[in-house]
Order: C-alpha cells, then structure tokens, then sequence
C-alpha cells in the first residue's frame, strides 16, 4: 500500500522483518516522507521501477531477491535512485559489496531510526536542492564536472555517478591540490561523523577512479593521510 507522498517525497522501504519496517515507516512519516514498503526484492524492485521514489531503503538480506540484486539491477537499468542498504550483519564484505555496487550509505542493525532518517536527509539534501547556477563547470585533466548540471565528462564523454560518487569528486575539485582526510570526507560528503568508518570512503574512491578510467589519476592518495584532487 503507497501512502500519499508528503511533501520531502517518497521513499521506498523493502524490509521482511514488519516490525522493522512498521518502525521505519513511522519515523520517516515523522519527518514528512511518504512511505510504501515491500517485504521482499523481487516486489522491491518492481515498486522501485514502477513509483519512482527519491530514495530506497533495502535491507541486504530479503526474499526473492537480495537488496544487492536488487541494486545492481536498478544501477544496470540507469536508474541512480539514491540507495541506502540495511543489513543485520556487521560484516565488511557486506558494506563494500553494498557500495561498490551503487549503494549510496548503509546502516546495520540495529540501528537508530532517528539516525536512518538523517542519512536518508542527507543523501537527499545532495540531490534534491535548486542548482546553483552561478557555480561554474570545474575541469582538471580531462576531467569535466558540472556542479548545476551535476554532469561528469572525462575528455567528452559522459561519465554515470551515483550521487554520492558525484559529490565526494566535486568535494574534492573544489579545492585541487587541498589533501582531505577520510574523517574530513566523511563529515563534508555523507555529513556524519568518523564511527561510520572510514573504509566507506575508500570505497568510494575506488569507485570514482574506476568508473573516470583514462581521469582517475586526477584524484591522489596520501598514505596515513586522505585523498586530494591534483591540481
């Protein structure tokens, strides 16, 4: 069943555990999100493609099929609806599957469901503001990137981020030869601090480079240190 999307939109929640789900959807109807919830992947999917909503929460573990299927399938179809993976398993194997698949964050239960929903607001307050069209296209090497388009193109060609993949890159041309530090990218990036774990960072970047191919020397590791754009 779909509520009427409020006013922040609405976000698609596949979980099979109902009280999980039930206490999910209480918490983002809180905070002014329309809900609908599926119990299993291969409904989830279905939804996701069908409502279109402005983010998905998936747990990893589901019926039919995973949350990670479910994901791929969505990032293979185009489809860069922001991801955040719910999994009962504090297992790093999960997590970085999870992200290197598009995933945008996690959160492993148990978990806060006030904290879910500043996640699920802070991917959203990424994607979902005006662009500033006063902020001009940046360009390092052959790699292009418009902050108001919110487009990446390296020598021309265009380049599918998922948004946090867009925004830990501009973070990191806004200020080339600037050396940031993962804590630094994790409060300027995803906006929460250091106990995520850094690892999602790395992540991230492994990601970003591959996906840039021929521009992926444009973003330079600092051992014991961070990540900077060359300048």
């Amino acid at each position: 069943m779909t509520d009427d999307a409020a006013a922040r939109g609405l976000v698609l929640v596949v979980e099979d555990e109902p009280a999980i789900a039930d206490l999910v959807r209480l918490y983002l109807v809180r905070d002014g999100f329309g809900v609908h919830i599926e119990r299993d992947g291969t409904a989830g999917l279905a939804a996701a493609r069908r409502l279109r909503p402005v983010a998905a929460v998936l747990d990893i573990s589901l019926p039919g099929l995973a949350g990670t299927e479910v994901c791929r399938r969505l990032r293979e179809a185009g489809d860069w609806t922001p991801i955040i993976f719910l999994t009962a398993r504090d297992d790093e194997t999960d997590r970085i599957v999870g992200l290197e698949l598009g995933a945008d964050d996690y959160v492993t239960k148990p978990f806060s469901p006030r904290e879910l929903v500043a996640r699920v607001r802070a991917v959203l307050r990424r994607t979902a503001g005006p662009p500033d069209r006063t902020e001009r296209p940046r360009a390092v090497g052959p790699v292009t990137l418009d902050p108001a388009r919110r487009t990446v193109a390296v020598a021309g060609a265009p380049v599918q981020l998922t948004s946090t993949e867009f925004d830990l890159l501009a973070h990191l041309m806004a200020r080339p030869g600037r050396v940031f530090t993962r804590d630094e990218l994790l409060a300027g990036v995803w906006g929460y601090a250091a106990h995520a774990g850094t690892r999602t960072v790395d992540v991230h970047v492994a990601q970003v480079r591959a996906k840039l191919g021929a521009g992926a020397e444009v973003i330079r590791t600092y051992r014991g240190v961070g990540y900077a754009c060359a300048d």
